[in-house]
């Protein structure tokens, strides 16, 4: 009988229930047998199921077939099983002494579960902060070993990073900012005219888009379109298994991918800062002239008398540490991927998520430094 279908028939011998079975039992003919089994037993009128197994009519037999037939008998220790063949008698055997009780459900009040949860996350956290501090020192590693011998730095590939992570992102990182600086004069020039101090609209806008807003703006956006790219270029190489032929090649993936991308940013970070501010102020100077009937010339002329350089310094500082920081999860993240795509779409939104913070986290370190600094 090598293409029977299961059969189950539930009968009386001797005063007690038995279930004949027949057919092939194999994990692929088990569809559909649970409702055969409730069809057969409604059938026989029987409240219960049998503790007697009949397999004599059994063609093929798997540890699956052997264990859904056990189930369907009670699957007890006492389940008496009748085969025609020693090798079926075996494997029912094997699967009876090896069947065990499910893991009773565990009920947790929201609070146990609330504190697994943070629990969980502080650990993966923890591993995930080890695991970034390791490949920072890989990093380090390479890039010393390529001052050593400066052809190892490819700065062909890296003047075609600079291009898509600097000149392609002039026109974003631009008008984003020259919007933020016409928003601060303009709420700078409402809220300072309620005291006749309208004209320090000016240094407000300077101060925070030289110290703050102009670079950590900047940051961020570098973090949406470069940081996130470079973890879905890594990320899709390592699904198509061409970092793994790099390595079996002898390149180094830190070398070759991760290396040209951090100095591409961090030499660009600077360049793209320095860009928004300046977008910044113009924004600020094209509100002043509307509301204010400043000229250009005398809103730069104030400018440059009120604000001083170390504003634009402690911004320009910042930069190229935000670039360390946003290229290095990027490419961290991105040689993380395994497997599948979805994968690399959920670490290209983790790397966004991970480089936002940690600049965020990073400028109010900055701050409290030059607080305490007194600049």
């Amino acid at each position: 009988m090598p293409d029977a279908e299961p059969t189950i028939r539930y009968t009386i011998h001797a005063g007690k229930p038995v279930v004949e079975i027949g057919g092939n039992w194999t994990v692929l003919s088990l569809r559909g047998v649970r409702q055969k089994a409730a069809r057969a037993l409604e059938a026989a009128g029987t409240a219960r199921a049998a503790r007697v197994v009949d397999a004599s009519g059994i063609g093929r037999l798997d540890t699956a077939g052997a264990l859904e037939i056990l189930l369907l008998a009670g699957g007890g220790p006492d389940t008496e099983v009748k085969t025609r063949e020693k090798g079926h008698a075996d494997l029912f055997e094997v699967v009876q002494k090896n069947m065990g009780e499910s893991m009773p459900e565990r009920h947790m009040d929201w609070l146990s579960h609330w504190l697994e949860e943070v629990g969980r996350n502080a650990v993966d956290l923890y591993r995930q902060a080890l695991s970034l501090l390791a490949f920072f020192g890989e990093i380090l590693v390479v890039f010393v070993e390529a001052c050593v011998q400066p052809r190892r730095f490819r700065i062909n590939v890296v003047v075609r990073q600079m291009y898509e992570v600097w000149i392609r992102a002039l026109v974003i990182v631009g008008i984003l900012c020259f919007l933020i600086g016409v928003v601060i004069a303009y709420q700078g020039i409402q809220q300072l005219r309620q005291f006749g101090a309208e004209t320090f609209a000016v240094e407000a806008v300077g101060i925070s888009m030289f110290r703050e807003l102009g670079v950590l703006l900047t940051a961020i956006i570098v973090a949406g379109r470069s940081g996130s790219a470079f973890t879905a270029q890594i990320g899709t190489m390592q699904v198509n298994q061409e970092v793994d032929a790099m390595r079996t090649i002898g390149l180094n993936p830190i070398e070759w991918l991760v290396m040209p991308r951090i100095m591409a940013l961090v030499i660009s970070m600077p360049l793209l800062a320095f860009w928004g501010n300046m977008t910044g102020l113009l924004g600020g100077a094209v509100a002043c002239t509307i509301y204010l009937d400043f000229t250009f010339v005398q809103f730069f002329d104030r400018l440059r008398d009120t604000v001083g350089a170390w504003h634009f310094y402690t911004g320009m500082i910042k930069a190229p540490v935000f670039g360390l920081v946003i290229a290095t999860i990027g490419c961290f993240e991105g040689l993380q991927v395994r497997g599948s795509a979805e994968s690399v779409g959920q670490l290209t939104t983790r790397s966004v998520v991970e480089s936002i913070f940690c600049v965020i986290v990073l400028d109010a370190v900055f701050s409290i430094i030059f607080l305490l600094a007194n600049v």
